[in-house]
């Protein structure tokens, strides 16, 4: 179940380190988040169910993210916070290792990326849409330690970041992505999301 709860929050994340809101931390909440994970999981065991719509609070994805996100978000990234907006519009931050990111960029004098040095802020905000199962992202702005940075070096930092055997590139910003476990759209409205499950 744990490989689908990391499908899900990734899916939720957008994948990307999407300034957010600073509610304090409940275990209460990251149980609750992981109660409904566990059964948005389940529903897609069961064939023929009629749609399945779960409210997410923000306070519980932060609480989760806090709690349980240590095990499944990648080394370097750490105290991830999220706010939903409104409808579709999300932002978020995480504190990043940025020497990872720049040991792993080509180098040299031109690229952006060499400078970054240390644990910083990363904070960006943004559109999300979804439909029929897949996502998009539309990046509105994005800081690093309070100073606007370009997309194309947001875009290294995700890739980085978001890299697998299967996908050594790592995720595309402007590149629609499926949504995991059967999640057909995330309705978005301030300080909750629906997430719709087939």
């Amino acid at each position: 179940m744990r490989s689908v709860s990391s499908l899900i929050v990734a899916g939720l994340l957008v994948a990307v380190v999407p300034a957010a809101s600073l509610q304090p931390v409940s275990r209460r909440d990251a149980d609750r988040l992981q109660q409904k994970i566990d059964l948005i999981a389940q529903r897609g065991l069961i064939p023929g169910r009629s749609a399945l719509r779960t409210t997410v609070t923000e306070a519980e994805i932060n609480s989760y993210l806090a709690i349980y996100g240590k095990t499944q978000l990648p080394a370097g990234v750490v105290d991830p916070r999220v706010a939903i907006l409104g409808p579709d519009r999300i932002s978020g931050r995480a504190t990043i290792d940025l020497d990872a990111v720049r040991r792993s960029s080509s180098g040299g004098w031109f690229d952006p990326a060499s400078y970054l040095t240390g644990h910083l802020p990363v904070s960006a905000r943004g559109v999300l849409r979804t439909k029929d199962g897949v996502a998009r992202f539309q990046l509105e702005s994005a800081q690093v330690a309070g100073i606007t940075i370009p997309k194309a070096i947001l875009q290294e930092i995700v890739g980085y970041y978001s890299r697998t055997p299967d996908n050594p590139r790592g995720l595309s910003l402007d590149d629609p992505f499926p949504l995991p476990a059967g999640i057909r759209q995330i309705e978005m409205r301030r300080g909750e999301a629906v997430v719709v499950r087939q």
